[in-house]
């Protein structure tokens, strides 16, 4: 038999950090064993519900080369993937239990379901809906919530990462199976649709471990086969002390992906944020990831978030793509992360630009500051030369005196090109006497103004001759 898995999110928001690595190991587990991943989307909290999205939900694992074998926009043999559109399916199943006296009816108000509640606060004791069963429930009508009728007991499982577990009947309860609007629980749902669409390996964040029992319950009054277990521990604020959330700095999938973040760098560093293969290995393909992955290397604790990481993993990926695959592949990438003036340059001259500055972007937005200088004249900022550690020991008439000696010199340079432009460069340290931090940066900052540029050749030779000169008068002239 196949291993089966899934990926069943709500569509309640952005698709967060927690929410992709969820999908990552079902899927790496799927394709390693020559099975299938399911999409399913649990959409029966309608008012958490966000139109647009289950669209994000998608686009998000699409991206990431995540794409599902059964589910929306691909169909399958066990339609709807949608629980909106399942009611029916988890009404047959309540009706099992209800026939079989496991389930019944209950009509209590909330409002009194609130006084048992605060009656256990009282007497310090923990508030079990089974102990406030009606005794008599009514037939069970459309608009009636319907409840499991547990039956308290020890129970006993392996969970893959986890380990042996082991509770008492303390904490089984009558949980609700159908809302009163129809819709069922998350309790009851996912093992409806679990049975049906034949899943093998239930892999889900490690905080619904504590409601296994009743999950076990359910599956034994079903007459259902339990799957397996694997609980994924959470992944942690930065600090470590809690689990990772919104206010801790962690963004959407989709805001690292609209600042430059790489699908392969996102990827590969959630796959490894709680799992490692043993070796110290730390950039994988989406390939490498389905050969290594193993459930037994799953940790058993939580693992640290660390944005740093993931910008160093992907600074590595740019440079991977740029080496492995040439400058064009990578500039592909790249559409929307050029500042605005450089729409009007053409694209092979965007290319020469990035083929020099790839190797210091953490992300591809990083395009925008650091190439600006490619594609308009900086403003002449005659504080930030002077006040460079290599040049405000020098004079202002030391520093004309050498810029003059500079656009003299470069101005000779009958073919603009890389290496005599190096050996114009060369020669004018033996005829000034100069450092090359001195030297190097002076021509540096007035031709760009920035923090950084890359090799001075390199810069010179992509901003050609016409352009380099015209920089450096302008800055002579402004001594």
């Amino acid at each position: 038999m196949k291993n089966v898995t899934r990926f069943a999110p709500s569509p309640t928001g952005y698709i967060h950090i927690g929410n992709v690595r969820s999908a990552i190991y079902p899927y790496l587990f799927a394709r390693q064993t020559g099975g299938k991943i399911i999409l399913r989307i649990e959409d029966t909290d309608r008012e958490r519900y966000v139109e647009g999205a289950t669209e994000l939900i998608e686009d998000t694992l699409q991206w990431l080369g995540l794409m599902w074998d059964e589910g929306p926009l691909v169909g399958g043999p066990h339609e709807p993937y949608f629980q909106s559109e399942r009611k029916d399916h988890y009404l047959a199943w309540a009706k099992k239990l209800l026939a079989s006296g496991r389930a019944y009816a209950d009509p209590t108000p909330s409002e009194k379901i609130a006084e048992y509640r605060e009656q256990c606060n009282r007497e310090k004791i923990p508030f079990l809906y089974r102990n406030f069963r009606p005794d008599n429930p009514p037939e069970w009508e459309p608009g009636m919530p319907i409840r499991f009728k547990t039956e308290p007991k020890d129970y006993s499982w392996t969970d893959v990462v986890m380990g042996e577990m082991h509770t008492g009947p303390e904490v089984l309860d009558d949980i609700i199976l159908i809302k009163a609007d129809g819709y069922p629980t998350y309790n009851f749902g996912h093992i409806v649709d679990d049975a049906e669409m034949g899943v093998t390996h239930v892999m889900r964040g490690v905080e619904y471990l504590s409601s296994t029992p009743n999950y076990l319950a359910l599956y034994e009054a079903l007459g259902l086969e339990r799957p397996v277990f694997v609980s994924l521990p959470h992944i942690l604020a930065p600090q470590g002390n809690k689990k990772l959330g919104k206010r801790d700095g962690a963004k959407s999938v989709t805001e690292y992906r609209d600042d430059g973040v790489l699908p392969e760098a996102m990827l590969n560093y959630l796959a490894c944020l709680g799992w490692n293969d043993g070796t110290e290995q730390e950039i994988y393909t989406k390939d490498e990831l389905i050969e290594r992955f193993s459930l037994d290397r799953i940790q058993n604790s939580g693992a640290r978030y660390d944005e740093t990481k993931l910008l160093w993993m992907n600074g590595q990926w740019i440079r991977r793509i740029f080496d492995e695959q040439g400058a064009r592949a990578l500039y592909d990438r790249t559409a929307n992360f050029w500042p605005e003036d450089a729409a009007s340059w053409s694209e092979d001259y965007r290319v020469k630009v990035l083929s020099i500055i790839y190797d210091r972007l953490k992300t591809l937005s990083d395009i925008r500051e650091i190439s600006a200088y490619f594609f308009s004249d900086p403003e002449v900022d005659m504080e930030m030369l002077k006040a460079n550690k290599f040049l405000k020991k020098l004079s202002e008439a030391e520093l004309e005196d050498l810029m003059k000696k500079c656009i003299a010199k470069l101005s000779d340079v009958k073919e603009w090109t890389a290496d005599n432009l190096q050996n114009a460069l060369n020669e004018l340290l033996v005829e000034t006497e100069k450092k090359p931090a001195e030297l190097f940066s002076l021509i540096r900052i007035a031709v760009s103004f920035a923090a950084f540029s890359p090799a001075l050749n390199l810069t010179l030779e992509v901003l050609g001759r016409e352009t380099t000169l015209a920089r450096l008068n302008k800055v002579a002239r402004s001594i």
